[in-house]
This record gives C-alpha cells, structure tokens and sequence, in this order.
C-alpha cells in the first residue's frame, strides 16, 4: 500500500509542477516576473524527476539497491536543481519587490549556491554508490542550509514590509521544507524512517508553486 501512494504522490507532484510551470511561461506574455516563476517550477519538477522517476520505477519492481546508481545519479540533479530552484526565486522576489539595492544579498546568494554546487560536484560524494558517505551529506548541505535561512529572513521582511498577502507565508513554506529535509540528511542512513520526511517537503515546494500560480491567475484575470 505504501508503495501504490507514494507512487501516486510522486507522479502527481511531478505532473502538477511540471504543467504549472509550462502554464505560466507559455502565457505570461510580458510578465517578467511570471515568466521565471515558470522556468522556476519547470526546472525544480525536471529536476526532481531524474530522482523520483527511478525510485518509483525501482519501488514497483522491488530493485531499489540494484538501482543505487540511478537513484545516487538523481539525487545528484536533484541537488544542483534545488539550488537553481532557490536563486531564481531570490530573483523572482527582485522582481516582485523591485530589490535593485541589494547587491551585498545577491553576491551571497550567488557565492552560496555556487559552494553547493562545486561541494555536490567533489568525487567524495560517491553518488553512484548505495552507500554514500554521511559526513559529505553534511558538507554539501551547509552552504544550502544558510541560502535558504537568507531567503527565509528576506521574504519574511519584504512580505510584512509591503502586505504581500499571495506571499505572506512564502517564508514560512521555505521554513517547514527545511525542516523536514535536515533530519533525513542527519539521520536517515541510521533510521531508514526518517526519509519518509521528504514527503512534507515536497508538499512544501508545491505550496510555493501553487502560491505563484494561484497570483499569476489573478492577475491574468
């Protein structure tokens, strides 16, 4: 049973985002903003599909450690995605709030993602192996984790600053996913359970495309 939903989940989700995203770059005419919201959900659902493709595909068929490569390989372009996925929507934030002044955040921003880039890149992280060091799991995440606390603190301020009520609880979105994800880089080697988490997490980034689509049809209105 746990199987046929977590299939069903993953699918939806890649499906959802996927589509939203296309929705908004195909028809936001001249709505920069909306635009990289688009691209934005369209490369975070690609993204996420060189992961959960082959793990659905090795859930129904029972081959989850004889996949380790493919699965390892995902959760490479997984992680260089999500990264991309946060810069973008820092940009889509400028946009938004007309953040011209804020030179000193966007070199942090930049110089963060691409730590966690190059960190993900090192052989050490040994993707392709079903048993990946732990310790570079933590390495790679530290520059990741401080991209999302400044997005956190920069969204939660330009929000209440200018009563953004689509965005109000962007941060907070950002914030949980966070919050799940941590534990499973910490502890889910040494308690497969805890992986588990990545559910709420993804439900997390769907509620930050959904946020955008759902502004992106009032204004269209």
């Amino acid at each position: 049973m746990q199987v046929i939903m977590e299939t069903i989940f993953d699918v939806a989700y890649l499906v959802a985002v996927i589509t939203l995203g296309a929705i908004m770059c195909v028809r936001s005419g001249g709505n920069r903003g909306f635009r990289l919201f688009g691209i934005m959900a369209v490369v975070l659902g690609c993204g996420d599909a060189f992961h959960l493709v082959p793990r659905v595909y090795s859930l129904l068929t029972g081959t989850m450690d004889a996949n380790a490569a493919a699965l390892g390989f995902g959760t490479l372009v997984t992680s260089v995605t999500m990264t991309i996925f946060y810069v973008m929507f820092y940009h889509f934030m400028q946009l938004r709030y007309k953040l011209v002044a804020k030179k000193p955040l966007t070199i942090a921003v930049y110089a963060l993602a691409a730590a966690r880039i190059a960190l993900c890149l090192f052989p050490q992280n040994d993707w392709l192996s079903a048993d990946a060091p732990w310790s570079w799991g933590i390495y790679r995440n530290i520059p990741f984790v401080i991209l999302g606390a400044l997005l956190i603190c920069l969204i939660f301020k330009e929000a209440k600053k200018r009563e953004d009520k689509p965005f109000r609880l962007a941060w907070l979105a950002i914030a949980l996913s966070f919050t799940f994800y941590i534990p499973v880089v910490l502890f889910a080697d040494a308690v497969p359970i805890i992986g588990m988490l990545m559910l709420p997490k993804t439900i997390c980034y769907m509620w930050l495309v959904l946020t955008g689509f759902g502004e992106f049809r009032r204004i269209r209105k």
